[in-house]
Parts: C-alpha cells; sequence; structure tokens
C-alpha cells in the first residue's frame, strides 16, 4: 500500500505528478484546515505534508498520528508548531537558498515602483487622465541613484538586495542585523547602525527579517517616526514584523512619504484596509519567489525533502533537527 501524502496549495504540477506514481496524494487549495473533514480524513492517515503556508499547529497534529515530515514550500517556516513537531518526532523541513536573487529582484522592484510612482501612474494613462492633464509636480516621484538604502535584516536576501543597490544605483548601503557581516562591508560598502541610527540616516528603508518572536511587531509608531519624512518604507519580509496601523498612521500623519508592500499582517489582505486607498503606496500580493522558474525549483527541493525523510533518513534542509534524532 502506497504511503499517503498531503499536498496544499503551491505545489508545482510536475512535482505533484511525480508524487503521484510514488504515493497516495491528496492535494487540497484554499481550505480551513481545522474545518474540513475531508483534509482532517486524510490527515489521519497522512505520513507527510507538503505545501506553503497552511499553518501545522497542535490542534492540527492532534489529527495526524502517522505523521512523519512536513516539508515546507518556503524559506521560512513560521508556520509550523516546530517544539511540538519536535517532540512527536516529525521532522520539519524548507526550501532556503533557489529564492533568494528572485525576492531580491520582486523587493528592488516595488522600491522603484514606490519611488517613481509607476502602478499610480499606469493607472493615470490607462483611465486617460493624461489626454486631459499635463504631467506636474504633483506626479513627480523620487529618485533612487545615490541615496541612502537601510536593510533591516541582512542575510542572503538582504545581502542580494543590497547588491542591487550598491552596483546598480550607486546607492550607500546601511544595515541592521544581529551581527556584523564583514564581507558586505568590505564588497559593498555597507554600514552597520544600531535600528535607530539606520532609522534616521536612510531614504529607503527596507524590512526583510525572518518572522521570529524578536521581530514580531519589530517596527512601529516609533520607529515610524524616526524616519526621515521622505523615506520610502519597504516591507519583504512578513506582515507582521511591523505595526500595520502604526504604518497607516505614519502615512496618514506624514511621518513618512510612500511604501511598498508585498506582505501584511493578514492575507490575503481586507478590502476595507486604507492602504489599498493611498496613492503613495504599492501593494502586490506576497509575489516575491512568484516566478514559474523559481517555484518549481522550490517544489523539487521540497519534494525531496519530503521523499528522503519519509524513507527514514536526514532530508537536506531539516530545519529541527532534533526530531531525526530522536527517530534515530
Amino acid at each position: 500500500m502506497k504511503k499517503k501524502i498531503i499536498a496544499y496549495n503551491r505545489v508545482e504540477q510536475p512535482v505533484l505528478d511525480d508524487l503521484k506514481e510514488k504515493y497516495d496524494v491528496r492535494f487540497f487549495k484554499n481550505i480551513d484546515t481545522n474545518n474540513n473533514p475531508e483534509f482532517l480524513n486524510h490527515l489521519s492517515e497522512a505520513e507527510g505534508i507538503i505545501g506553503l503556508e497552511t499553518p501545522v499547529d497542535v490542534d492540527m497534529l492532534n489529527h495526524a498520528p502517522h505523521l512523519k515530515i512536513v516539508s515546507n514550500v518556503s524559506v521560512g517556516y513560521d508556520n509550523l508548531a516546530l517544539e511540538e513537531m519536535t517532540e512527536r518526532n516529525i521532522m520539519a523541513t524548507n526550501t532556503p537558498g533557489i529564492l533568494t536573487d528572485t525576492v531580491a529582484d520582486a523587493v528592488f522592484g516595488i522600491l522603484v515602483a514606490t519611488a517613481r510612482r509607476i502602478p499610480e501612474l499606469d493607472h493615470f494613462v490607462k483611465k486617460g487622465q493624461w489626454q486631459a492633464e499635463a504631467i506636474g509636480e504633483e506626479h513627480y516621484g523620487t529618485n533612487i541613484h545615490h541615496k541612502t538604502l537601510g536593510i533591516i535584516g541582512m542575510g542572503q536576501i538582504g545581502n542580494a538586495i543590497a547588491k542591487r543597490g550598491h552596483f546598480g544605483f550607486d546607492m550607500e548601503i546601511l544595515y541592521h542585523s544581529r551581527r556584523r557581516k564583514p564581507e558586505a562591508e568590505k564588497t559593498l560598502n555597507a554600514g552597520y547602525r544600531q535600528l535607530e541610527e539606520l532609522l534616521e540616516e536612510s531614504d529607503f528603508v527596507v524590512m526583510i527579517t525572518p518572522m521570529t518572536p524578536e521581530t514580531e511587531g519589530m517596527i512601529g509608531k516609533r520607529e515610524f517616526q524616526m524616519m526621515k519624512k521622505s523615506a520610502i518604507f519597504i516591507n519583504g519580509s512578513r506582515g507582521k514584523t511591523i505595526v500595520e496601523q502604526d504604518l497607516i498612521e505614519a502615512l496618514e500623519n506624514g511621518w513618512i512619504t510612500a511604501a511598498g508592500l508585498d506582505v501584511y499582517e493578514q492575507e490575503p489582505i481586507n478590502l476595507d484596509n486604507p492602504l489599498l486607498n493611498m496613492k503613495r503606496v504599492v501593494t502586490t500580493p506576497h509575489i516575491g519567489s512568484s516566478t514559474y522558474e523559481t517555484e518549481l525549483s522550490m517544489s523539487q527541493l521540497a519534494g525531496e525533502n519530503l521523499q528522503i525523510g519519509l524513507t527514514g533518513k536526514r532530508p537536506p534542509n531539516l530545519v529541527n533537527p532534533g526530531a531525526f534524532d530522536d527517530n534515530n
């Protein structure tokens, strides 16, 4: 009898087809995992789960007595109850490295779009306003070249964003991170700053930290008030790394000039969220890694992690090694 696997959300079709040849695979998309009888029924027999973003919490684990591995199709894994999974000898894996350049492209693209007001002016042209109104000062954007780019979270993606700013736009690079990054300081002339210093000095502030208890709500009213009034804030990390209501207040009160957002406290974002009615705010639907090439590579790595874990071997991208050690 084939082992039962549950797949959900973004598992690309070639990977799904390969898994279906080897396992009893049940695919679910956009479901409430706590209240779907069919999902819970299959979960009770599943040995593996592969997918994106669905919370794997204690309640879900209580419905999965045979579960051996959860393979996240993402770098982040804040959707997983890691301590509980480790106690139950359930391995967790992620897909690091693959999406670094793709996310950096997206974040820097959002930065450019926000600074130069590209979505707003695209709408201006397509609605026929250009025929009746010449471009004037009220439509002007902000220069990017030779400005100061402050990056909060100088991991692989932060470093890739810094390269784009430094080499592509001659920007001065500042960063704040848990640890100093000597290589970035050498090759990018990046300057380490305490958070308050970075906020005060930067023309563009990019949030690209992982979601952890330490980073939740890291940027709020106090921090927005420290920024330059001309500053543009970009969030490509997780929605809850900032206090969203405080960002709304900062934009309404002119504490900062604009924001570009790929992530939100609630996803999908509520249609009554004030951010959606602000001209100087660019919003994208969490598209950081959303190119076919990258999504396929991530699915392939997640599939590899899953299949190796199901054999009882250590997957290459295990994030809770205690679960594997306890099994062997």
